[in-house]
């Protein structure tokens, strides 16, 4: 620390002249080497709350009757479990000092609690909240469970009683399916991340019909893996249907709202990951007793309705059955029949009535009545205008042919 020093000359006090970053570091050494401003704990209501991109958090505290600058550098801004917000009641832990280019004090925070509740529990609903606004917990995105799994993917500590009561469960239950593990911390730092990468691990390099994820029972700082929101993207971005079985009955985590089926515990993750072979097979006897009591009663319906036809007149005389046929079949048989003779005559009457048209237009009926043709150069002529004087002609007759030389051709002139 410096010290400020005066004397005194001629009767006069004299005092030294000192900088401004002398003073500001006098004032700040005074506040590092004073007791009560080391390791306190302030309460106040967070404003002006921002988080630079170094990682550094600025923000005052204030309450009723004062404010206070505070600065939370990036190496303990990031273990904060929750986001501060303004008009966020906390505590604050750490060391007030100066900081010298502004000759102001500061809170130089290492520690940041909310107040009235924990900060795990707090940071817990934030997370929830803002993951349940993305739709993350959406009814709508969950994956039914396979019916009959032949293999079912762990992700759970190697050691401890969750992985042997998976597997005492399941393969009671069914016994042929098969179990793989892949081992991760489940607690601790480096959890989330082995947690996410196993979930990965069986959807692109090792796929299984469900996946498990879970560990035993513990405080709320244990279960913390399962709260990170590395992990509850994992198990949401997974297309192998996910069961969490995180703690016991009581807790909660982030992954149960994730998860396509949440567990109380991992005994109950087997149960619902597998069925019951013996309910199976109670439910196959069901079934062969339904089917046997209902082809009994088919058969009996089947016996009592030959009986009821065996009964019958036509049993005895089974012409009777064909009598309505055959009398059908004679009758359609007539009606044919007088179609068919309805249909010749009104056909030989139509034929009879083109020959009479045809006999009307027979030439040689015309030339009966007196009537000639004539042709020249093989061709009939019908005008007075297609030949001339001089020109030979054929003329028919109905009992014969001459041939004759026009002395004259004259047309008619004004219809005489």
């Amino acid at each position: 620390m410096q010290w400020f020093f005066f004397y005194r000359y001629g009767g006069e006090v004299i005092m030294t002249v000192h900088s401004v970053s002398d003073v500001t570091r006098y004032i700040k050494g005074m506040f590092e080497h004073e007791p009560i401003l080391s390791d306190l704990l302030i309460r106040g209501e967070v404003s002006n709350y921002k988080r630079y991109p170094s990682g550094h958090a600025y923000f005052t505290l204030k309450d009723a009757g004062a404010s206070m600058k505070c600065v939370m550098f990036n190496g303990y801004a990031r273990n904060l479990r929750f986001a501060p917000e303004n008009g966020m009641q906390v505590i604050a832990g750490g060391n007030i000092s100066v900081y010298e280019r502004d000759g102001a004090y500061q809170l130089y925070v290492s520690s940041l609690t909310p107040e009235g509740a924990g900060a795990l529990a707090l940071a817990f609903e934030q997370m929830r909240d803002r993951l349940a606004a993305e739709g993350l917990f959406d009814e709508g995105h969950k994956q039914p469970l396979p019916r009959f799994p032949r293999r079912i993917g762990i992700v759970t500590s190697s050691a401890g009683a969750v992985l042997r009561d998976i597997h005492n469960v399941s393969k009671r239950r069914w016994p042929g399916v098969q179990l793989i593990l892949h081992p991760v911390l489940v607690q601790g730092a480096g959890a989330a991340e082995q947690i996410a990468d196993a979930v990965a691990f069986f959807n692109e390099k090792y796929p299984v019909d469900v996946l498990i994820v879970g560990r035993g029972g513990g405080s709320a700082e244990d279960l913390w893996a399962f709260n990170e929101e590395v992990v509850v993207r994992a198990v949401y971005r997974s297309r192998i249907p996910v069961i969490s079985a995180v703690g016991h009955e009581t807790d909660t985590t982030l992954v149960d709202f994730v998860s396509d089926r949440r567990a109380a515990t991992p005994s109950q993750a087997a149960e619902f990951a597998v069925p019951d072979v013996v309910e199976i097979e109670r439910f196959l006897m069901g079934l062969r007793a339904r089917l046997d009591a209902g082809r009994k009663r088919q058969i009996d319906h089947a016996g009592t309705r030959l009986s009821t036809l065996v009964q019958r007149p036509w049993c005895a005389n089974p012409r009777m059955l064909l009598a309505p046929l055959m009398q059908r079949s004679d009758r359609a048989a007539a009606e044919l029949h007088h179609a068919a003779k309805e249909q010749s005559v009104a056909a030989r009457h139509r034929l009879e009535l083109v020959l009479k048209r045809l006999e009307l237009l027979n030439p040689v009926r015309v030339l009966c009545r007196g009537f000639s043709i004539v042709e020249k150069d093989g061709r009939a002529v019908s005008r007075v205008k297609d030949v001339t004087a001089g020109d030979r002609v054929n003329i028919t007759f109905a009992d014969g042919k001459i041939s004759a030389v026009v002395e004259q051709a004259k047309e008619q002139q004004n219809g005489t």
